[in-house]
């Protein structure tokens, strides 16, 4: 029997809604489900969780490793949670008292629990997240976080406007504007360290429809370690302004809009940095995969911006980049110009349009498998590195064509798959 469900009393595995930003990582990652979010909050579902523990690692600022000694029959319900603007008290031992607390498990004791999600086929799943990994590469720098937020000393910093660009065309495809931005952000004399695959929080101002201020929204940094401009204490971000959610419903990105509309001058209030796994290599032979779509372009764009400079001063010994970039038009893609610009003999660039006119849908999976050759040989190799980001939906199709390149290639994935998670080669990020 389940030891979890049997339990008079539980470690109830809950959600920091002060901590958290929203970033979805530990609703994509949970195999069986257990959590949940409306449009604030991040909960767990009790009568779900296993306590597997596959949400603690990759989680960007520990909001999910939060627990509350209760009563199986008095567990925090996912209603309730979806209220809080903080964590509840843990409840006084006297209310604990003549329950079977011995029979709890510790906490991060494993449950019994199905290795992936339900198939109404009655077959196990391919899930692609169980792939990724929450370890960053063994040579990548040392990832300063949570140096400002909700638990900090220092609650935000402030950050001035240098540069708001757009890095798209004008124009609408499917009935959906692709306004994105380019947006440069200078901390001044406040320290604020940040490396490549790390991401940032901007809290909006104002309040929601509830009067409560906005929760800080997460966005990945899209400039190298030194600075969109070399040497000075800035960033950039890569910014689309949000007019429908993941499913097409109309819908005013609160953070997403207020930071397109910025000028130069304004000023933003910034939590972070966050993120400890999503890091690129320093090992100068090391070679990088990166595959995005939309804005996950962003942590791409910052690797590649470091190797360029590395390789500009003469620092980069040849470790090979390859690009599989994807959007539904070539107008909708983000800094198309200047990756045209980039030298081939530099970084591999493959583009993918699901929506051009009179051709037919094409994926950065399609474009992955037309390079099979190249990635199965880069598999082998423990100096590989493969980034996906963009949204969950790119996900399977992603590792499945990782898989299919694998075994086309005569090779096992059920090897090199948990091989790649393992030993921190394959990091996914998508929301």
């Amino acid at each position: 029997m389940n030891a979890v469900a049997e339990a008079a009393v539980i470690k109830q595995h809950l959600i920091d809604p002060e901590i958290c930003i929203r970033c979805n990582t530990c609703e994509a990652i949970c195999p069986v489900q257990a959590i949940t979010h409306d449009s604030r909050n991040y909960v767990v579902d009790a009568s779900k969780c296993n306590l597997c523990m596959d949400c603690i690692s990759p989680c960007p600022t520990g909001s999910i490793d939060n627990w509350r000694t209760m009563p199986r029959v008095r567990a925090y319900s996912t209603a309730e949670q979806l209220t809080w603007d903080e964590l509840p008290a843990e409840l006084p031992p006297e209310e604990l008292e003549g329950l079977a607390d011995g029979d709890a498990p510790a906490q991060g004791e494993p449950a019994e629990a199905p290795a992936s999600r339900p198939d109404p086929s009655g077959q196990a799943s391919f899930n692609a997240s169980s792939f990724g990994a929450t370890l960053p590469p063994w040579s990548a720098a040392h990832a300063y976080t949570n140096l400002y937020g909700p638990k900090a000393a220092q609650k935000t910093v402030t950050a001035a406007v240098v540069g708001n660009v757009r890095v798209t065309e004008v124009g609408k495809t499917a009935g959906s504007d692709y306004d994105t931005h380019h947006i440069v952000l200078d901390f001044g004399a406040m320290p604020f360290p940040v490396l490549e695959g790390q991401s940032i929080g901007v809290v909006p101002p104002g309040t929601d429809e509830k009067g409560r201020a906005h929760h800080a929204r997460q966005y990945s940094i899209a400039s190298p370690r030194n600075g969109e401009r070399p040497g000075y204490n800035n960033l950039s971000l890569t910014i689309k302004r949000v007019l429908e959610d993941h499913h097409g419903k109309p819908v005013r990105g609160v953070a997403s809009n207020f930071m397109c509309d910025l000028k130069v001058g304004d000023k933003v209030e910034v939590i972070g940095p966050f993120g400890t796994s999503f890091l690129m290599p320093n090992h100068p032979k090391s070679h990088i995969v990166m595959i995005c779509t939309g804005t996950g372009s962003a942590p791409m764009r910052a690797m590649t911006e470091w190797r360029r400079r590395l390789r500009q001063s003469g620092k980069f010994e040849g470790g090979k980049l390859m690009l599989f970039f994807g959007a539904r038009t070539q107008e909708e893609l983000p800094y198309f110009g200047p990756l045209q610009s980039l030298p081939r003999d530099f970084i591999d660039t493959h583009f993918a349009f699901s929506r051009t006119p009179g051709q037919p849908k094409r994926y950065v999976q399609d474009a992955m498998r037309e390079r099979a050759a190249d990635l199965a040989v880069l598999l082998q190799d423990p100096n590989t590195h493969f980034y996906v980001c963009g949204l969950k939906s790119m996900e399977e199709g992603v590792v499945l064509a990782l898989r299919d390149v694998a075994q086309g290639a005569g090779l096992s994935w059920d090897s090199i798959g948990p091989a790649l998670k393992r030993e921190g080669r394959l990091h996914l990020e998508t929301y």
